[in-house]
């Protein structure tokens, strides 16, 4: 199979050629022939498998074959807003996504790409929302603003495509797709890009696909045989910097790119190794965009050798000549490890991901051993073995069997055949109370207190007679000799020595 024999356009063709490009790959294969004949797609592929072009390309297909109508949508005065929407959970993955559209759109004249994400100055994107837009990519939250402002307009969108919609939906923003969706016509394509299509990324594809083609073209069991895994125990915090200067020291480390658990940890450790020499700086989400800009374009110029970073790096960095991928700390999800290793071993090149691991940290090396149903192999480097026994990790468990077929963890259970688990509660016990369940005082139950004792105050108040009230229900006046020793007054007598009323504490002197 070619591009050539896809149905593409010759300005993307020729675009794709000219990016090096002449076979695509298997997503690709799959999904741009049914997203150009314009059918919902529901696609799980891996990192680094060309996903983003797979529907860029037939976006762009859909603007270059709308050309003609653009002098109905590009009046003077009206905004019109974008054809093509693409949501990504970060910035860096709209930043990669934005880049891909101009790199396959370079020989469409005219073609108008906006991105939209936080932590950018409102004027710019406001400027861009108003004029012509062909594709507009946005990360949920600093779109929705722009809604509930009325500076986006989304009334002509004809294609909207959530990338990495399962990381969107761990990141919270599930009402903001809602709500944007909501804005979106009805008559549009939906392509839907996700790990995984199981629970509430499922129910969410489900209320918004119609009719939707299923692509499945990678796993996360997959093996990464391009890129090789290897897990050091370390003894303490002095261990594990030991072995990660020894490992950024050697002469295959092209470029790196270590991973930490949080923000602190990251400006921590970028400080300690410039300290040694080396050409780093940070990346997190508490840095301006500008910044993060500045630090990955100096990622792609090799102008920096080491990259310390969180989670918010995992997915939308695409630099081929990064060799090297850190875990300095472990990711709090197992499927983030499958995105962090994809950083290296790109566009067909090896790479080698590195996990710094405590003792503490095996509970989620486990975990890590289970989701991706692989060992880690354990490495010792000479001079810096560790002085602590290999914690014991069990091996990944086998994949559980239901009627004969097995499903792995990860996959979707609502296609299980017939019903292996035991019948709801209300199927094969008593029946439910709106089946004609008998009030429990026929089955020999002690009676409710409102059914057949005395009427509830609230219900029916009759009073009683003033002598058979108890002490706590006199009034002053009627207390009998409380009230004559006070002269009828209904008020407490002096005491002697003491205030009206008082009665002295055990223990208490005047």
């Amino acid at each position: 199979m070619s591009f050539d024999t896809l149905g593409l356009h010759e300005a993307l063709i020729k675009a794709v050629t000219d990016s090096g490009y002449d076979t695509p790959t298997e997503v690709q294969g799959k999904a741009i022939p049914p997203a150009l004949a314009g059918r919902d797609l529901m696609v799980s592929s891996s990192t680094g498998s060309g996903k983003t072009a797979s529907f860029i390309l037939p976006a762009l297909q859909r603007i270059l074959a709308a050309r003609g109508d653009n002098t109905k949508r590009r009046e003077k005065g009206v905004v019109y807003g974008p054809r093509i929407l693409v949501l990504t959970p970060t910035r860096e993955l709209a930043m990669q996504v934005a880049k891909a559209a101009d790199t396959y759109g370079r020989h469409a004249q005219g073609l108008r790409v906006a991105t939209v994400v936080g932590g950018v100055p409102y004027p710019a994107q406001i400027k861009a929302l108003r004029g012509p837009l062909d594709i507009l990519i946005s990360t949920p939250g600093r779109l929705l603003d722009h809604l509930q402002t009325g500076k986006a307009v989304l009334e002509n969108v004809e294609v909207l495509v959530l990338d990495e919609a399962d990381r969107m939906l761990d990141m919270g923003f599930i009402e903001d797709i809602q709500t944007i969706a909501e804005h979106v016509p009805q008559s549009r394509q939906t392509l839907m890009y996700s790990a995984t299509f199981a629970g509430h990324v499922g129910r969410l594809a489900q209320s918004l696909l119609k009719d939707a083609e299923r692509i499945d073209v990678s796993s996360h069991t997959d093996t990464h045989e391009n890129i090789e895994q290897r897990l050091h125990w370390a003894d303490n915090s002095t261990h594990k910097n030991a072995l990660l200067d020894h490992i950024l020291t050697e002469r295959d480390m092209e470029q790196a790119v270590v991973f930490t658990s949080t923000q602190r940890d990251a400006d921590w450790l970028a400080d300690r190794l410039a300290d040694m020499g080396h050409a780093v700086a940070s990346l997190h989400g508490g840095m301006p965009q500008g910044r993060r800009n500045r630090v990955l374009q100096g990622l792609r110029t090799k102008h920096l050798r080491v990259l310390v970073a969180t989670d918010v790096a995992a997915r939308g960095i695409d630099v081929p000549s990064i060799s090297h991928v850190i875990n300095y700390g472990l990711p709090m999800k197992a499927e983030d490890y499958v995105h962090r290793i994809g950083r290296t071993g790109r566009a067909g090149r090896n790479g080698l991901a590195v996990t710094l691991a405590e003792r503490m940290d095996t509970g989620m090396i486990r975990r890590i051993q289970q989701f991706t149903t692989q060992n880690i192999p354990v490495a010792i480097v000479s001079g810096l073995e560790p002085k602590s026994p290999e914690p014991k990790i069990f091996a990944p468990r086998p994949e559980a069997k239901f009627g004969g077929k097995q499903f792995g963890r990860g996959n979707d259970f609502s296609k299980r055949p017939g019903k292996p688990f035991a019948p709801r509660r209300d199927a094969g016990f008593a029946p439910r109370r709106d089946e004609g369940f008998a009030p429990r005082r026929d089955q020999g139950f002690p009676p409710r207190r409102d059914e057949a004792f005395a009427p509830r105050r609230d219900q029916v108040f009759v009073p009683r007679d003033a002598a058979a009230r108890g002490p706590f229900d006199r009034k002053p006046a009627e207390q009998g000799a409380f009230a004559a020793r006070n002269g009828g007054a209904g008020k407490p007598a002096p005491r002697p020595g003491g205030k009206p009323g008082f009665k002295p504490q055990r223990g208490f002197s005047r």
